[in-house]
C-alpha cells in the first residue's frame, strides 16, 4: 500500500488531529503522552531522539521507542534530530514500524543544538536539508516531517517552507519565532509568519507558540488557517488544555502517577512534570518544593503530592468568602492555570542580590548568550564562578576534541586505532591487536597463553598441544572482551 501524503495523510493517518502534543525532551514520554491524550490531545510527539545514538545503541532504542509500543498511543510522530542524511534515514528505518510519521526537528534552539550542529542551526543549510529529505522520503515507508521556526523575514521564511515542501515534507509544524526567540527573551510568537507558510504551500501546518489555553487554540486557527495547533509549556502546566478545562493539580498529578506505575518513566521526568505542574503552589509552599527536589522514589513523590493536596484543601477552607487569586493569578495557586514567562527585567529582578521578590523565589537568570560574554548566567554557572572567577563560559575557549573515526564520539588521545574505547575495544578484539592507549591487551594476552601452553608441551602429545594452544588462546582473548 502507497504511503499517503499531504493532506490524506492528515486526515486519515492522523485523523484529523487539531490539538498536538510538542515534541519536549525527557518531558513527552509515554506516561505524560497518555495522561494528555485522556484530556483531549489528538496527536502525541515523541521526546527528540539523536539520530546517531538511536542508531549505534540498542538500549537507547529500547528505553526511549521500544519498550513504550503502547495500542492507546496513536497516532503518534517520533522526531529526531540530526545533521547527515544517511545516519537519519538509517534512524528512521528502525523506528517507522513503531510509529506514523517521522519528524526532523530544525525547531531546537538551545546551545547544545549549537554545539551538535543540528535543530534550528541547520536553517540556513539548505542543500543539506534537502538531502535529508529526499533520502527519507524515498526510503521510508512513513511520511517525513518537519519542525522549524521562523526566519526574521517572513518572505524567506516562506520560501524555506516551499523549500521543504518540494523536497518532500508531508506536514509542517511552523513555531512562530526565531531561534533567537528563546527563555526569558522568548517574546511573542508571530503567527504572522505562521499565516504567510500556510497560504503558500499545499501540505498540512500546524502552529505552535502563544497557546496558554483552548481560546488560544481556537483563536490561533481562525487567524491563521492551520490544520492544528500544537502546544508545549501550556501542556506541561495544563495537561486538560484541550479539554478548556482547569483542573486542581494535586487531581492531575495523581492521574499521571497512576500511569507512571503501569508505565514507568525516569524519577527525574517525573519531578520535572510535577515541578511545571505545581509551579504556583510552589511559590507558597517552599518546603514542599524542596521536599519534591530531594525525594527518591515514586512513592516519596506520591507522599508530597499528599501533603500538597492537605495544605491546599486546609487553604480552601480557611479561605474568605469574596477572595481573589494573588499575584496577578488568573485562578488560585492550587488550579492548573498558565505560567507567563517573565521577560529579561522581571527575570533580572527576580535574580538580584536577594534572589527573591515579595517571598517569590526567582527562577533561573538569564540564559547565556551564544557568544558567552553575558554578565547574566544560570545559578549553577553563577557558583562555578564563584569558585573561581577566571573561569569562562565562552564556547569558542572550550577544547575541540578530535572524533572517533567509527561513530563520532571523542576518540582517545593514544588510541592507536584513532577511535573511542568501545570501538577500539571492537576492533582490537576482532583483530586480537593491543591497544595501551585504551589498556587493551587482547594480543599481550594471547601471546602469553600460547607461551604458557608452549611450556606444557613436554607432558602432552603434539596433537593435544595444538589443540590446547587454540583453546587457551581463545579463552584468554573471551575473557578480554568480557572486560568492562
Amino acid at each position: 500500500m502507497p504511503k499517503l501524503r499531504g493532506e490524506a495523510f492528515w486526515r486519515e493517518t492522523l485523523r484529523s488531529a487539531h490539538y498536538v502534543v510538542a515534541p519536549m525532551v525527557d518531558q513527552s514520554e509515554l506516561a505524560w503522552r497518555l495522561l494528555s491524550r485522556r484530556h483531549g490531545a489528538q496527536l502525541c510527539y515523541t521526546p527528540m531522539l539523536h539520530a546517531q545514538v538511536f542508531l549505534r545503541d540498542a538500549n537507547y532504542r529500547r528505553e526511549n521507542l521500544y519498550d513504550e509500543a503502547c495500542p492507546e498511543d496513536r497516532p503518534l510522530i517520533v522526531q529526531f534530530c540530526a545533521n547527515d542524511p544517511e545516519v537519519f534515514v538509517q534512524a528512521a528505518l528502525l523506528a517507522q514500524d513503531y510509529c506514523d510519521a517521522i519528524d526532523l526537528n530544525l525547531g531546537c534552539p538551545q546551545m547544545i543544538a549549537k554545539r551538535g550542529h543540528y535543530g534550528a542551526f541547520l536553517q540556513e543549510e539548505w542543500d543539506l536539508l534537502q538531502r535529508m529529505i529526499l533520502l527519507a522520503n524515498e526510503k521510508l515507508s512513513v511520511p517525513i516531517t518537519c519542525k522549524i521556526r521562523v526566519f526574521p523575514d517572513i518572505d524567506k521564511t516562506v520560501k524555506y517552507a516551499q523549500m521543504l515542501e518540494k523536497a518532500g515534507c508531508q506536514l509542517l509544524t511552523v513555531h512562530g519565532r526565531t531561534k533567537e526567540q528563546k527563555g526569558p527573551l522568548a517574546g511573542v510568537a508571530s503567527w504572522e509568519h505562521i499565516q504567510a507558510v500556510r497560504k503558500a504551500v499545499n501540505i498540512p501546518v500546524f502552529a505552535n507558540g502563544n497557546i496558554q489555553c483552548l481560546s488560544d487554540v481556537e483563536e490561533c486557527i481562525r487567524k491563521t488557517g492551520v490544520h492544528g495547533v500544537m502546544s508545549a509549556e501550556g501542556n506541561l502546566h495544563n495537561p486538560a488544555l484541550f479539554e478548556g478545562r482547569n483542573p486542581l493539580v494535586w487531581e492531575m498529578a495523581e492521574e499521571y502517577l497512576e500511569i507512571v506505575r503501569k508505565y514507568p518513566c525516569p524519577l527525574s521526568y517525573v519531578r520535572a512534570h510535577l515541578f511545571k505542574l505545581w509551579h504556583h503552589t510552589l511559590q507558597v509552599y517552599q518546603q514542599l518544593r524542596e521536599e519534591l527536589a530531594k525525594v527518591k522514589t515514586l512513592e516519596g513523590i506520591v507522599d508530597v503530592n499528599r501533603e500538597l493536596k492537605l495544605r491546599c484543601q486546609e487553604e480552601i477552607a480557611n479561605q474568605k468568602e469574596g477572595e481573589k487569586p494573588k499575584e496577578g493569578l488568573p485562578f488560585f495557586h492550587w488550579i492548573c492555570q498558565p505560567y507567563i514567562r517573565p521577560g529579561p527585567k522581571e527575570r533580572c529582578r527576580e535574580n538580584g542580590d536577594s534572589g527573591t521578590e515579595k517571598g517569590v523565589r526567582g527562577k533561573r537568570a538569564l540564559e547565556e548568550e551564544e557568544d558567552g560574554n553575558s554578565e547574566l548566567l544560570s545559578k549553577n554557572k553563577q557558583k562555578k564562578k564563584l569558585r573561581n572567577p577566571n573561569k569562562s563560559f565562552d564556547p569558542s575557549l572550550k577544547p575541540k576534541y578530535a572524533k572517533c573515526d567509527q561513530c563520532g564520539n571523542p576518540k582517545g588521545t593514544k588510541c592507536v586505532f584513532n577511535m573511542c574505547r568501545g570501538c577500539c575495544k571492537k576492533r582490537a578484539f576482532k583483530e586480537v591487536a593491543d591497544c595501551p592507549g585504551h589498556g587493551l591487551l587482547f594480543k599481550t594476552k594471547y601471546e602469553k597463553s600460547l607461551s604458557w601452553q608452549h611450556s606444557q608441551r613436554g607432558i602432552q602429545t603434539p596433537e593435544i598441544s595444538q589443540r590446547g594452544d587454540a583453546e587457551v588462546g581463545e579463552t584468554a582473548v573471551l575473557n578480554e572482551a568480557g572486560d568492562s
